[in-house]
Formats: structure tokens, sequence, C-alpha cells
């Protein structure tokens, strides 16, 4: 634990949206392996950027490169892995840049834990807390094995991969995401789509 430290305010939040011309805010996508999870978060960055959006998206593999190169797989490292990407998306989101994380994010406490962060986030007095909308990308275990684009599903089940989500450690899903797509049912558009008319309705795309 840091001692010794003190928090020095800035702008409040609407007068850096004020600034900006948006709002920010996280979109926090969670789903197994091979989900579609990183697809349909880039293609959403994409189009958020086409429309003039500043969008940053935070993907678990890009993240392990750099930040997060010094944790394992093993539960308490992932938690420790969930809980810096949500300090990460939360300092983006407050700078009124949108957050868009990409995690398998397995454990509820630990995606609850993501959310309340951001509802408690204030620089400011003034500041409203900043919205986080999880994306729940669904798609049944064996759909996902079937794909396994990196192989991974085949190493677990040899016994090469310990503690993999799905086979030898568990996916909690979400029980209230606020948007749930089913990705074999779905396509990257259409999820799109859906994604944006979703942030449209809320307000969260205008001042």
């Amino acid at each position: 634990m840091s001692t010794n430290i003190t928090w020095h305010p800035s702008l409040s939040r609407s007068e850096r949206n004020k600034y900006r011309k948006q709002r920010g805010f996280t979109i926090w996508f969670t789903g197994l392996s091979a989900s579609g999870k990183s697809t349909i978060a880039t293609a959403l960055e994409q189009h958020l950027l086409h429309l003039g959006f500043a969008a940053y998206r935070l993907d678990g593999d890009n993240v392990r490169f750099g930040l997060n190169k010094d944790l394992g797989f093993d539960e308490k490292s992932r938690n420790e892995n969930i809980r810096r990407i949500a300090e990460v998306a939360k300092l983006f989101a407050d700078s009124s840049n949108i957050a868009i994380t990409s995690f398998i994010s397995p454990y509820k406490a630990d995606r609850q834990q993501a959310r309340e962060l951001h509802a408690q986030a204030a620089a400011h007095p003034d500041d409203e807390p900043l919205a986080f909308i999880e994306v729940f990308v669904d798609l049944p275990l064996e759909v996902a094995e079937a794909r396994d684009p990196k192989g991974l599903y085949k190493k677990a089940r040899e016994g090469k991969i310990p503690e993999f989500t799905g086979i030898s450690a568990p996916y909690e899903a979400p029980e209230n995401p606020e948007i749930k797509i089913e990705s074999d049912k779905t396509s990257v558009e259409d999820a799109v789509r859906l994604i944006v008319e979703y942030l449209e309705g809320k307000g969260l795309l205008k001042l």
C-alpha cells in the first residue's frame, strides 16, 4: 500500500467532456476464449473512430506484452490482471475517451469490482459516476473449442495449459449484462450495430 500520497484534482468531468466534445465511459467485453470478443471490440473501435469519437481498445493479449507481463494465469494473477485493467480503463474514461476492454475476465467478483471502481470514480466533487457497459459475448464452449484459432483449447485438453478458462478453470457468466451478444448467431456488423444503438439510447454518444 502506498502511503503519504495525495490525490490532486484537476478539471471536473463535465468540463473535460465539454472541451473534448464527448463523454468518457468504458465498454467491458467478457466471454470465453475464441468467443469473438476481440473481433467485435476491434470493429466497434474502428466504427466509433470513423464517427469521430476518441476510442481505444485494451486487449487481453496486448496488455500482457507490457503492463501486465509480470503476471501469470493463476487465479491471483488473473484477479490482479483485471484490477489493473479496470484502473487503466477508468483513467481513459475519466479523460473523456471511450475505453473498450476485451478480456475473458472470468470471475464475477472481478467484473463487479471494475464496475464499482467506475461508479466511485470522482476526481472532482461535481463529477458523475463513469458509465460502465458490460458486453457478454456468449458462445457455447463446444463452439468456442471447435473454433480454437490459437490452438489453446487443444493444449488445455492435453494438459499443456493449466487453469485454462472453460476447461480446467471456471468461467462465471454475467447474469445481468447491459448487452448480451450470441456470437454464433450474430454477425460482427450486427453486434456493432446493437452496441451503438444501446449507447445512443443511453445518450452516451452525445453531450
